[in-house]
């Protein structure tokens, strides 16, 4: 067992003593790993080769395609990165800027921060199932913001998106596309969006929010759904969620001729800071290099089908036992009503509202899915139990 607060009386740790304390971290998070299914973070990447690399500092401070003063960063190994991200979203050539963040909310951040900076007055213009990153940031930005309905599968209600649109058009107006909504995946129509803003007069600026679903929907052959040209303005993504990163990581995207307004230039770092955090580790570059090169597009490709697949096979199966659940056409997640507190304590599953969902994320197994289910199955029994004998004591 971890103590509660080693060292705080400023005494020195045994070698042996903060091994065995780590080895307990790991045993910990490895034994987890079976059970975490309501939270969405792939586990079938080996990213064990890459250990030797975090005993060193490695800082990308600043722009990614301006180098830093010094060796300790990873630059060449994120701009590889972003174009392989970029080439995904079918950004423009000539017109392409990102950089690796902490995470989908420095990612959202980052592009709102941005299109504030296009157009200081604007109103912003969420879905009500959207991540829960975008009030913080509303507020850190200081910006004015109108929550969008959404449909009973959270989809946005586009009819209404038009009226709030039309009912501000004094205002330039930034929307968020939600491309994977936390509790269901719902993926927000992108191309019906930017159709929708056309018809207006209103200045706007339009971001996606893919960090769930972006990266496996622009995989899905056929889908044009996300794409970084001249109508969508800024892309945010996870890197730990599909990618399955042991650090949290995340990519925003944008066009060059947007973010030009925001560099600075700090006399002694050596790099142009265009930045949210300036200072950022260098490690996710090369964790995310590993995977995109070890795997290829058609090899990440076809875990994103085999989740679907699972996913599909999960939805099957509850409904065999009489749980009724559902899933989104393009989705690993699936959505069901709330188990016991036993099932949903033992298997960490993400719930609101009376709705419980778990995600197929690539190392999810079939083995895995049989046996939540068949507890499932057998919490709905016990929890029948009680209600069954108050049936009967009334019968008498």
């Amino acid at each position: 067992m971890l103590s509660a607060d080693p060292g705080r009386d400023g005494s020195v740790t045994r070698p042996e003593e903060l091994l065995a304390e780590l080895a307990a971290v790991r045993s910990a998070a490895v034994a987890g790993r079976e059970t975490h299914v309501g939270f969405p973070v792939a586990t079938d990447i080996d990213y064990s080769p890459l250990a030797p690399l975090f005993g060193s500092l490695l800082n990308n401070i600043g722009d990614p395609w301006t180098d830093p003063a010094g060796a300790n960063h990873t630059k060449r190994y994120e701009r590889e990165v972003l174009d392989w991200f970029a080439d995904l979203f079918q950004a423009p050539v000539d017109d392409r800027w990102g950089y690796l963040t902490s995470g989908g909310t420095e990612g959202n951040l980052y592009a709102l921060y941005l299109a504030r900076a296009r157009f200081p007055r604007a109103l912003l213009y969420h879905s009500a199932d959207a991540h829960y990153s975008l009030p913080k940031c509303v507020d850190i930005l200081g910006l004015d913001s109108v929550v969008v309905r959404t449909d009973e599968r959270g989809e946005m209600d586009y009819d209404d998106l038009a009226r709030m649109v039309d009912r501000h058009r004094d205002r330039p107006a930034i929307v968020v596309a939600t491309c994977g909504t936390t509790m269901t995946e719902a993926a927000d129509d992108v191309p019906r969006i930017r159709r929708l803003l056309a018809r207006t007069p209103v200045r706007h600026h339009l971001h996606v929010d893919g960090a769930l679903a972006g990266v496996p929907l622009a995989l899905a052959d056929g889908r044009t759904t996300l794409r970084l040209d001249a109508t969508v303005d800024s892309i945010s993504i996870s890197g730990y969620k599909f990618l399955g990163t042991p650090v949290p990581c995340g990519v925003v995207l944008t066009r060059r001729t947007l973010q030009q307004q925001l560099a600075q230039s700090p006399n002694y770092t050596g790099t142009v800071d265009t930045t949210i955090s300036g200072s950022r580790s260098g490690h996710p570059a090369l964790l995310l290099w590993y995977a995109i090169r070890s795997l290829g597009h058609d090899g990440l490709r076809e875990r994103a089908e085999r989740a679907r697949e699972l996913a599909a096979y999960a939805v099957e199966r509850l409904n065999e036992v009489g749980w009724p659940a559902w899933r989104h056409e393009h989705a690993f997640t699936v959505v069901f009503p709330t188990p016991s507190p036993a099932v949903t304590a033992k298997w960490v599953l993400a719930s609101s509202a009376g709705r419980s969902h778990l995600i197929c994320m690539p190392g999810v197994t079939r083995e895995t899915i049989d046996a939540f289910v068949a507890d499932v199955a057998t919490g709905a029994l016990v929890d029948a139990l009680p209600r069954q004998r108050e049936r009967q004591a009334l019968v008498r």
